[in-house]
């Protein structure tokens, strides 16, 4: 299997600005935390549900042609009334997803247009992703095969075990991984086949290829593109939206 994907990163071939179809896959099957007997992916976030602001990014992104929807089977239908509601036009299938986090990502790459070569993988609940962190990871995968944003991380980290310190790596060398994590489909596809395979356990995406031994590339992720965990989450994302409104002015 890995002397195959080599293959398919060697012979992927792009031309600088070249456009390739993408397909965004939006994880929304999760377990979720509950905000008042609400899925967190409902809570509202400056008058909108937390699910439209995500799916808006994808939208107004000019770099992807598609919008895939992974979510729970009893939420299909909500989400179905979110997307006609917010006009979200690119969406073309809400699926139902499967138990783990890999599984929901590779039930939504089996779902993606033919015409797709790129595959962004990005977390519903992760509703301030902007513009330039999904054109430029969108990008990169086009060049370099996958590519996934990330920042620095600002924290001295320390590897823990039964209460002691074992470890402090060295911080300049560790990063924080955020999504859309962009995969060329067929290479991502194959991945997360393996991965499931072998009953891997994956905290993210990225793990399928790295697994097999195959680079990835890291872009210029973003402080404020946070995961919406736990309620004060919504309160954060808030104040960063009314940040961003005063710049605009």
């Amino acid at each position: 299997m890995s002397g195959l994907l080599s293959k398919l990163f060697k012979s992927s071939k792009w031309k600088k600005n070249e456009r390739l179809f993408c397909s965004a896959i939006i994880l929304a099957a999760g377990s979720g935390v509950r905000m008042n007997g609400l899925n967190k992916l409902f809570a509202e976030i400056d008058g909108e549900p937390v699910l439209v602001h995500t799916l808006r990014a994808f939208e107004l992104s000019p770099e992807v042609d598609e919008i895939i929807i992974v979510a729970r089977p009893e939420e299909v239908g909500d989400i179905s009334v979110l997307v006609k509601d917010y006009d979200i036009s690119k969406v073309t299938k809400i699926i139902r997803g499967g138990e783990k986090r890999q599984d929901s990502a590779y039930i939504g790459l089996m779902e993606v247009s033919s015409n797709s070569l790129l595959a962004a993988i990005h977390d519903a609940a992760r509703p301030l992703v902007t513009q330039e962190v999904i054109s430029d990871a969108i990008r990169t995968a086009a060049q370099f095969n996958a590519a996934v944003p990330g920042v620095p991380v600002k924290d001295t980290v320390k590897v823990v075990k039964s209460g002691e310190i074992l470890s402090t790596p060295d911080r300049d060398t560790l990063y924080a991984i955020q999504t859309p994590q962009v995969f060329k489909t067929d290479i991502i596809k194959a991945a997360l086949t393996d991965a499931i395979r072998s009953k891997a356990i994956l905290t993210d995406d990225c793990m399928a290829v790295e697994k097999l031994g195959l680079t990835v590339k890291v872009t210029q992720g973003d402080y404020e593109n946070i995961k919406i965990t736990t309620p004060s989450d919504i309160f954060a994302a808030e104040a960063i939206l009314r940040e961003r409104s005063v710049c605009e002015v």
